[in-house]
């Protein structure tokens, strides 16, 4: 099994330093990997993600034992500042139906010019794309600036500077752009019936909250359910007028 996880190292041009950075680990602990360790489960799923590949193969054996009540995690990050940039590119590159977001600001992905020219051209392919972002003049975004310790002047300058961004793709036929007034528990980022979900922690910017990779299985699940409420967001939330 070790030697799934140097050539998958190699091919993707990846150090073990580079692994422990994106993992938020001790590089002695990528050296233990790479001795025959096998990862905590968490990591297994990460790693994988990172380097593109599917956890079995990776470690086939470990994989083989895997419960079908884990069906909908592919992924598990420490920190969302932990997700590669190419874990977000080929997230949403990877839909062919629909992309939707759903944050306060998503200033991360509109300051990445690369990932709104990808928006672009799925958009243009025939991908809906729906993004929904938080009115800056709302009282949860001034809530949220509160939580997060960075003010709601700040937030609300945050979510100002994503809508200049992110506007001009509303010029592309099957982009939407909204925003909301609801008080979030957790960022969903669709690409299909693949979700990044970052839930908000009370008191953690979200750059520091966790983020789940989860992909909708028949029948209610978890995906199913940050699906249902991406919808009951998008509902309520009014167009932008600006």
């Amino acid at each position: 099994m070790t030697e799934y996880l140097r050539n998958a190292l190699a091919r993707a041009r990846l150090t073990p330093a580079d692994v422990a950075t994106h993992l938020a680990v001790d590089p002695k602990t990528v050296d233990r990997w790479l001795k025959g360790r096998t990862p905590y489960q968490r990591h297994r799923w990460t790693l994988a993600d990172l380097l593109g590949v599917d956890e079995a193969d990776l470690w086939p054996d470990v994989a083989s034992r895997r419960l079908p009540v884990t069906s909908e995690v592919r992924a598990v990050y420490p920190h969302r500042w932990a997700v590669p940039r190419a874990v977000w590119h080929r997230h949403f590159q990877s839909a062919t139906k629909e992309i939707a977001i759903l944050a306060y600001s998503g200033l991360f992905l509109a300051e990445d010019t690369g990932l709104l020219h990808l928006l672009a051209d799925q958009a243009r392919a025939g991908v809906r794309v729906r993004i929904l972002l938080g009115d800056p003049d709302s009282p949860p975004v001034a809530a949220r600036g509160e939580e997060e310790a960075i003010g709601p002047e700040v937030m609300a300058a945050r979510i100002r500077n994503a809508l200049t961004l992110y506007r001009p793709l509303t010029t592309i036929d099957g982009v939407e752009l909204r925003l909301h007034r609801t008080v979030l528990y957790t960022s969903i980022y669709r690409a299909d019936d693949d979700l990044l979900v970052n839930p908000h922690v009370y008191g953690t910017p979200a750059p520091k909250a966790p983020v789940l990779h989860l992909t909708a299985t028949p029948g209610p699940g978890a995906a199913t359910t940050y699906l249902d409420s991406y919808e009951h967001v998008w509902s309520a939330a009014q167009q932008d007028s600006s």
